[in-house]
Parts: structure tokens; sequence; C-alpha cells
């Protein structure tokens, strides 16, 4: 069952934030990215780099390439340095097919996306939908009340947020 996405009050402060996004299933990953900007701007972020590729696939290798220059910061700049990233959004919109294909892209991006974020402890928000049709990409990416854009966008707030406290301990 889906979950209306509430707005939250966390502001964005000095934290950066990139959205890597696929441009393959444009109409469903647009809409995905003009609500998590959308979301980023109404908490304050300044500092928003986005990064589009051809499809679902291509979205770790930026991440990782992001991830990896971001750690290569001293710890408490880290978050706070206006170049510095806080967390990476990621959208992208998998439609299954007749064959296993979508399912096969589906499991790598999301293995390749928990690793990046544990290997470089910057949080990676995951928004690579596999869905079964043009209906489920239509409620959860042009509704909204269930875009999971703007849902993604306040993941990467709420997490920025907790990464912040934990370096400031």
């Amino acid at each position: 069952m889906l979950k209306k996405v509430k707005r939250n009050s966390i502001r964005a402060r000095e934290a950066g934030f990139a959205i890597v996004a696929s441009r393959y299933n444009a109409r469903y990953v647009d809409a995905m990215l003009q609500a998590a900007m959308a979301e980023l701007k109404r908490a304050g972020a300044k500092n928003v780099q986005i990064v589009r590729v051809p499809g679902a696939y291509e979205i770790p290798v930026v991440v990782a390439h992001l991830a990896r220059s971001a750690s290569e910061l001293p710890h408490p700049s880290r978050i706070t340095h206006h170049a510095s990233l806080s967390a990476i959004i990621c959208l992208g919109v998998i439609l299954r097919g007749e064959t296993a294909h979508a399912a096969h892209i589906g499991e790598a991006v999301s293995q390749a996306l928990m690793q990046i974020q544990v290997r470089y402890a910057i949080p990676v928000i995951h928004e690579v939908l596999l869905l079964d049709n043009e209906e489920q990409a239509r409620v959860r990416c042009l509704n909204r009340k269930h875009n999971r854009g703007a849902e993604a966008a306040q993941t990467a707030l709420a997490m920025a947020q907790a990464m912040e406290k934990l370096y400031a301990s």
C-alpha cells in the first residue's frame, strides 16, 4: 500500500546534494526529478548538482565517482563544506518486460548503490524503481500524493541531518 508523502520541516542548511537521474523512461524520471528539486528548494538547499545518465544501469558508476570525491574531504568539513555532498539521490524507472532483463538491472543497481553508501559513508537514496507496468509508474512518479522523488529528497534531508549529528559528536 502506498503511503502519502508527508512534508517535514528539516532545513538543508549548508548541506550539499547530488541527484543522479536516468534519461530512460524520461516522463516518469523527470517528474521525480522535479519533485525532488522542489522539495530540496523548499528546505533551502542551495548546493544541488544534477547529473543525467542514459539509463538506470549507469547510475552507480556516477554515484561511486561522486561519493569517492566527497569522501576525500576531511570528515568534519564533509558535511559543512559548500562543495561537499551530504547525500546522493538516485532516480530511475525500470519497467518489467517479457524477459528477466529488468530484474537483473534492478538487482545490480540495488547491490551497487548499497555497497557505495557503506564504503564511502555517504547516504545514497535509492529511488530506482523496478515496476511491473506504466500504471505503477504513473502512481509513483506523476501523482503528487505519492511522488517518490519528493520522498527521496525528504529522506536525503533526514540522512544529511543524521550524518551531521554523527560527525559533530
